[in-house]
This record gives C-alpha cells, sequence and structure tokens, in this order.
C-alpha cells in the first residue's frame, strides 16, 4: 500500500516558480509511472508531466520547458518545478503513482494559484 502526501502548493505571481512534492509513504521502486496531474473546478483532470520508469519524462505541450518532473529515491519523493507560472495554471495539482503490477494511487491535491 502507498501514501501519497502532496505540498509544495500556493499563490504565486506570474512569472514566479513553484516546486512541488509528492512524498510516498512506502516503496516507490516497483512504479511503471509517475505523474502530476492538474485540474480545474468542472474540468477534466488533465496530465501535466509524467515520469516512466525507463526514465523517459513527458509533460504536456502547455507546460514543456517551464515544468520538470523528477524523483529522490532516498527520500521516496517525486517532484514538479515550476518555472514561468502563468494564471492559466492554477488548478489542484496531483500526485499519481502507477505501479508495475496495476494499483494507481492518488493524493490528496495541493492548491496552486498564480494571479498577481
Amino acid at each position: 500500500q502507498v501514501q501519497l502526501v502532496e505540498s509544495g502548493g500556493g499563490l504565486v505571481q506570474p512569472g514566479g516558480s513553484l516546486r512541488l512534492s509528492c512524498a510516498a509513504s512506502g516503496r516507490i521502486f516497483s512504479f511503471n509511472s509517475i505523474s502530476w496531474y492538474r485540474q480545474v473546478p468542472g474540468q477534466q483532470r488533465e496530465s501535466v508531466a509524467t515520469l516512466m520508469s525507463t526514465g523517459l519524462t513527458n509533460y504536456a505541450d502547455s507546460v514543456k520547458g517551464r515544468f520538470t518532473i523528477s524523483r529522490d529515491n532516498a527520500k521516496n519523493t517525486v517532484y514538479l518545478q515550476m518555472n514561468s507560472l502563468k494564471p492559466e495554471d492554477t488548478a489542484v495539482y496531483y500526485c499519481n503513482i502507477k505501479t508495475i503490477i496495476g494499483s494507481n494511487y492518488w493524493g490528496q491535491g495541493t492548491q496552486v494559484t498564480v494571479s498577481s
């Protein structure tokens, strides 16, 4: 069983940066993919960034060149570095892990608000 806890959200001005963290309570070495999603009220949850077990990464077109997903195995933590933030990045951000045996875990979400 894996539990995920996100942190690092908050209010930031346009052009600013935030780093989100996702701490896993269990071992995440057996993952298939680790992703960050975001959701705006009334809209579908969308994938923002994905890190595959192979090391490959994939980003939504809207965040390419601005966001970076990474992990620290020693800390069982996944990060999302967000730079050059825009008002349209405002959303609740969720961490997701899919394991090689098909389990799917979500965190509780952290609010990111980009506004002047």
